[in-house]
């Protein structure tokens, strides 16, 4: 287990290195000035202050290693728009409200989409299954974007049931959390019931049934425990997709969260701002993913063997 756990790590380092990377050399070649439109209005001597201040003046190479060696200490640079801030300071301050929405909406979606699949693995071909089908297919093709402004304006301001905007109470949580966890619940519904109706044919599911266990006991304490292990192992990249995917949500209804900082970091090309919060979603997207392939090692020994690590 330890091989395979370090084998992963290594691969979780390299990784977070080549996004870091990648990313540096992609703002290096964003056509545009970093400084925006308030560049026009500098003379050229100012401009040469501003990029000896930044150390745009130095070569590529040397830019590279001093912004590597800055990431590797927790040290993602100044915003360029907002000259008297860290990148790591509007972080700290802006990402609990994304972390808290894409929480909430992974809550909803666990719970709606397993038991969804659930249902409809135990009604096979019947009107139940073709409902949570048909509702799932809805989920996945109606996005977030579509079904966010559908939601604040219906249910928030024609019917008045809930706030359709701001963050500033529980209330105000519930319309953003579901217009994110929708795409999510049919994504988990589809798989959980492709998964139980497996798991329901097998030998050990039939023999359980021949020997008389109760459909409740078979289903609880067989099929669903089986059935679970491929949704384990995409809650991690889901997790962090519900928060990347806030972006669009926070801008329609006015949560204070990460979303805006990066769209107004690409209009106007804040290249410390962009390359800050890409380094950090990635990060967050390859810790998870280790995480998950750690826990899913564990559940399932067949998996660290199979990779080359020893049970």
């Amino acid at each position: 287990m330890l091989r395979y756990v370090l084998r992963r790590l290594i691969y979780m380092l390299i990784t977070l290195w080549l996004i870091v990377t990648f990313t540096f050399v992609l703002m290096k070649n964003l056509p545009g000035d970093p400084f925006g439109e308030d560049s026009l209005k500098l003379t050229p001597e100012q401009k040469q202050i501003l990029f000896q201040q930044y150390g745009l003046d130095k070569p590529i190479g040397q830019q590279y290693l001093k912004y590597l060696n800055d990431v590797i200490h927790g040290d993602l640079g100044v915003s360029y728009q907002f000259p008297t801030h860290k990148v790591t300071d509007i972080i700290k301050q802006s990402f609990p409200a994304s972390l808290e929405l894409g929480l909430w909406a992974l809550l909803i979606a666990i719970v709606v989409g397993l038991l969804l699949g659930i249902i409809a693995s135990l009604n096979h071909n019947k009107g139940v299954d073709v409902a949570a089908m048909f509702t799932a297919v809805v989920g996945i093709a109606v996005p977030s974007f579509v079904l966010g402004p559908l939601l604040s304006y219906y249910v928030g301001v024609k019917l008045g049931w809930l706030p359709p905007g701001m963050w500033n109470g529980p209330s105000t949580r519930i319309l953003p959390s579901i217009a994110l966890s929708f795409g999510t619940i049919a994504i988990l519904a589809r798989l959980m019931r492709t998964s139980m109706l497996d798991v329901l044919n097998q030998d050990y599911v039939k023999t359980a049934r021949a020997k008389g266990l109760s459909e409740r006991a078979i289903v609880v304490r067989h099929t669903i425990r089986n059935a679970i292990l491929p949704v384990v192992t995409i809650l991690g990249p889901t997790f962090v997709n519900l928060i990347t995917g806030t972006l669009v949500v926070e801008q329609i209804f006015v949560v204070p969260g990460l979303g805006k900082h990066f769209v107004q970091s690409i209009y106007s090309n804040d290249y410390t701002m962009i390359t800050g919060l890409t380094i950090f979603y990635s990060f967050i997207l390859v810790v998870v993913l280790f995480f998950t392939d750690i826990i899913y090692g564990l559940i399932d020994p067949r998996i660290r063997i199979a990779k080359g690590g020893k049970a």
